[in-house]
């Protein structure tokens, strides 16, 4: 068999190789777009299991956490620990409920939604920046949501309704796009995009809205 021969069929053989492999990911690819949504809060579950992570249920009992208001100059006087679930966050429109906390650690988005601790309190005035994993017990059904929908923060000190007006879907590296400000008072909360990602992801979904 000639050199030329031998070439032409190496190169024959690793292109139906590279094929192949490509088919086989393709298909992979697939079944994670089919299956992933079925299984993936499974395996959430079982995470949440083997790290002794508390249930929503049981965050939601988390009722020592008092915060006082000067309702006069509008301003907090006394801030929750570190840590501590300080409020509740709740969308009807999309049957969600769930705990805020007052930080964003690692530790408290398994639990619920997070608070930037830069940011400001409900009825303070400025920039409230929240955000949580899209998992399909936190915010994946924030692909659900549309404009004019509430969200209703209560606690302890008061109960506040935002509507939302806007949704965006901007990269981690534009802190602009959820600006720290004292000017107006704005709900943002956001979570990883796409919704049905598994593995790191560079963009965000925010939503705004606005005192009622």
């Amino acid at each position: 068999m000639s050199r030329n021969n031998i070439i032409k069929r190496t190169l024959k053989t690793a292109i139906s190789d590279i094929i192949v492999v490509f088919m086989f990911l393709a298909i992979v690819y697939l079944a994670v777009n089919i299956l992933g949504e079925k299984y993936i809060g499974t395996v959430e579950a079982k995470i949440n299991e083997f790290s002794k992570t508390p249930s929503i249920n049981e965050t939601n009992n988390e009722t020592d956490v008092k915060i006082q208001m000067d309702s006069e100059n509008n301003k907090i006087v006394e801030y929750p620990e570190y840590g501590k679930q300080y409020a509740t966050v709740q969308i009807e429109s999309i049957d969600l409920n769930l705990p805020l906390y007052y930080g964003d650690s690692l530790d408290i988005l398994k639990k619920g939604i997070g608070q930037s601790t830069a940011s400001y309190f409900p009825g303070e005035g400025g920039s409230i920046i929240c955000m949580g994993h899209n998992f399909a017990t936190l915010l994946r059904r924030f692909s659900d949501l549309k404009k004019g929908n509430i969200i209703k923060i209560t606690t302890d000190y008061g109960e506040f309704n935002y509507k939302i007006y806007d949704m965006q879907i901007v990269k981690e590296t534009e802190v602009d796009k959820v600006p720290l400000q004292h000017e107006e008072e704005i709900l943002m909360i956001y979570t990883c995009y796409p919704f049905k990602n598994v593995g790191y992801t560079t963009r965000r979904y925010v939503v705004y809205a606005k005192p009622v």
